[in-house]
């Protein structure tokens, strides 16, 4: 072999590997996914959703649990979550789920609280007590609210 043909089968063996990495972390999902894991379906339904994407964590106690399957809304125009979460984590009827952001500005993932109940969801269960995302934008301006209320409190009390 000459130097130009193992050049060659080396760019298209660094090739192949390159659209395989790219396959791979656009399509989703998980090596451990995509083997078929055991796995339930259980929702939630928000009022808001901004900023999450099927395929975002679904985390218990910081530890990934799980991913987020699907989202629609439903015919009172709340949106609809499905979670896919791993077979071996039981969650109690009354757990409870909250959009969280991870950062200021980072990417947002689903946060489950178990509650005390004994009784377990089951595959295609409805979890009821839900949190909606928080918008960063409308956080911000009701901080910039709150504070042009302390001045102008501030201000009043120097007239006086």
């Amino acid at each position: 072999m000459n130097n130009e043909t193992k050049d060659i089968a080396i760019g298209a063996l660094a090739f192949g590997c390159l659209a395989l990495a790219f396959a791979y972390v656009y399509s989703g999902s998980t090596w451990k996914e995509s083997a078929g894991a055991d796995s339930i379906f259980v929702s939630g339904k928000f009022n808001r959703v901004d900023g999450l994407i099927e395929g975002d964590d679904v985390r218990l106690g910081g530890i990934k649990i799980g991913s987020i399957h699907s989202m629609k809304l439903d015919p009172q125009y709340r949106a609809e979550v499905t979670m896919k979460i791993n077979n071996d984590v039981k969650l109690p009827t009354d757990t409870s789920a909250a959009i969280h952001t991870d950062g200021l500005f980072g990417t947002k993932f689903m946060v489950l609280e178990p509650g005390g109940e004994e009784v377990f969801l089951k595959g295609g269960g409805k979890i009821n007590y839900t949190q909606d995302s928080v918008v960063v934008s409308d956080l911000l301006d009701l901080i910039i609210a709150e504070g042009r209320t302390a001045m102008k409190k501030l201000q009043q009390l120097d007239q006086k």
